[in-house]
């Protein structure tokens, strides 16, 4: 009988499982701890325990480590994979409630809740101020992964019209939950009465509502962000809502958490706040520990299918088979992701020569790094292409009747309805090395932040963009140059000390004398 050990205060509801036998010691101590962990094939905990390598040490027979909830910044997780332990949370145990809070902004924000009730409690009775309604009114998503579809099913009952931006859905996706789908996000901005953010925070979402694209909202519209601070950047919002461009706002999140006193958003009577309570009510809470402890029993009996956030289950002797090509498919998938010039619908994974094992593994490596730069939360090779199935991304696998000019080669093809990018890649002294781009033959070291320009087969041109990059105070660590192509346009990639900022990219493709396009890889 397999023995968990609960170590902080977790609500796990009814459960039923006779095989296990489950020791709740919430709020042991540390120095206990240690000596009994020993004891147990799993423990559970929440954020007070911390789980670091000595504590990993000491479970000598810890299979599996369930923390309750999302975050997992009190585990060691590079001590717990070399130890082969299989670390599980479950961050969808939050998303009804979430989206349930992102609706209430909404409708606080379109009616003046919070406003009205506060002038009451200082003695004003206004009868005058008009809101708006949300029945009819278009409704504008960014991002339609698990918390945006729950708030689609819930603004569609609204009566609202909704629409959404995700250029990661598929539009079957969207359509199956009555949602318009826009490939370009300033369309769909124009005819967004509201507008609720449902992404995470990543370097592409990072300050992609600025002042120009909150220009694009129609009059009177109604923001929310219960989302993550720094989507939305918060002085163009403090101007758009001063000069009532727009109606009201509703945040759940800030920048910099908790927001001083003198925020200048806080002084504002058009917005209202709450405190990042997006998983806080009582029934997120007790999913959050039976779903936990429910996952961490799957585990147990050998199921990894859910929750898993390391992927140490893959048998030693593969990885030590496949070894860099491991590495060479997470770097294709990475690659090719940001390669993408629009809305994937499958990724295509051809294999050709000799992997000295079954390349099946390579598959969900190519899946997780695809994954990574769309994604906050991790994927691994357990979950990636559940996730990919999830968002209707159909995973497809070639083998090459020919061996390529390698031994042997991994090529990634992201396709789309009118586009397909691809990038290939092979192991050469034991480091990963993409042969080519595109369908166009170059060799590259794939390291660091990427330049992948194609340009204008004219003098000075690689010269023209060099000189713009150092006036940008960024180093170029290598070059390498590609073949010029029947259509007169050659291929360069540019790895660079730094990551540009966005000033110097919009510089960079206003060189359109030189440059016929670019894309920025970030490994």
């Amino acid at each position: 009988m397999a023995k968990i050990l609960i170590t902080d205060n977790i609500q796990l509801g009814d459960y039923d499982f006779p095989d296990m036998e489950i020791d709740n010691q919430a709020g042991i101590e540390r120095e206990a701890l240690l000596k009994i962990a020993a004891d147990y094939d799993a423990i559970i905990t929440r954020s007070r325990t911390t789980v670091d390598a000595e504590l990993i040490a000491a479970a000598k027979n810890m299979r599996i480590l369930g923390r309750a909830g999302v975050g997992v910044d009190n585990i060691d997780i590079d001590a717990a994979s070399r130890r082969g332990v299989v670390i599980l949370n479950a961050p969808e145990a939050n998303n009804i409630s979430a989206a349930e809070l992102a609706i209430g902004l909404m409708l606080n924000a379109a009616r003046g809740i919070s406003r009205s009730d506060q002038q009451i409690r200082s003695g004003v009775w206004d009868r005058k101020y008009l809101g708006q309604e949300l029945n009819g009114a278009s409704l504008g998503i960014i991002g339609l992964g698990r918390i945006g579809s729950l708030v689609a099913k819930r603004a569609n009952g609204l009566g609202m019209k909704v629409m959404a931006y995700d250029p990661y859905i598929s539009r079957h996706r969207a359509e199956s939950l009555k949602v318009a789908l826009f490939d370009d996000l300033n369309k769909m901005l124009k005819v967004s009465e509201f507008l609720t953010i449902h992404t995470p925070l990543t370097d592409e979402t990072k300050g992609m509502l600025a002042l120009s694209e909150l220009e694009q909202l129609p009059l009177n519209a109604i923001v929310v962000n219960a989302a993550r601070g720094g989507i939305i950047v918060e002085d163009a919002l403090l101007e758009m809502l001063k000069s009532k461009k727009i109606f009201a706002a509703g945040l759940d999140v800030f920048v910099l958490e908790p927001p001083s006193i003198e925020h200048p958003l806080l002084q504002l009577d058009n917005i209202v706040f709450t405190a990042h309570l997006g998983a806080n009510t009582a029934q997120a809470q007790a999913r959050v520990g039976s779903e936990i402890l429910e996952r961490t029993v799957m585990a147990l009996r050998g199921d990894f299918s859910r929750g898993a956030v390391n992927a140490p289950a893959l048998d030693p002797a593969v990885v030590e088979l496949l070894g860099e090509y491991l590495n060479l498919a997470e770097l294709l998938g990475k690659i090719v992701a940001q390669l993408a010039s629009g809305r994937v619908r499958e990724l295509e994974i051809e294999f050709a020569g000799d992997f000295g094992a079954d390349p099946e593994p390579i598959v969900s490596a190519v899946a997780k790094g695809y994954l990574e730069p769309i994604l906050d939360e991790k994927a691994n090779y357990i979950n990636a292409l559940a996730i990919l199935k999830d968002r209707d991304i159909r995973v497809s696998k070639v083998i090459a009747s020919r061996s390529k000019d390698y031994t042997s080669q991994i090529l990634v093809k992201a396709k789309g309805q009118d586009f397909c990018s691809e990038v290939a890649g092979t192991v050469m002294a034991n480091k990963p090395r993409v042969v080519s781009i595109n369908a166009t033959p170059i060799e590259i070291m794939p390291e660091g932040t990427m330049l992948v320009c194609s340009n204008y087969d004219r003098p000075g041109a690689i010269g023209k963009i060099g000189s713009f990059l150092g006036r940008a105070d960024i180093n170029i660590s290598s070059m390498q140059l590609a073949r010029v192509g029947k259509d007169d346009l050659a291929m360069f990639v540019l790895t660079l000390n730094k990551v540009p900022s966005e000033d110097t990219i919009k510089g960079l493709r206003a060189l359109t004398d030189v440059l016929h396009s670019l894309k920025v890889v970030k490994l």
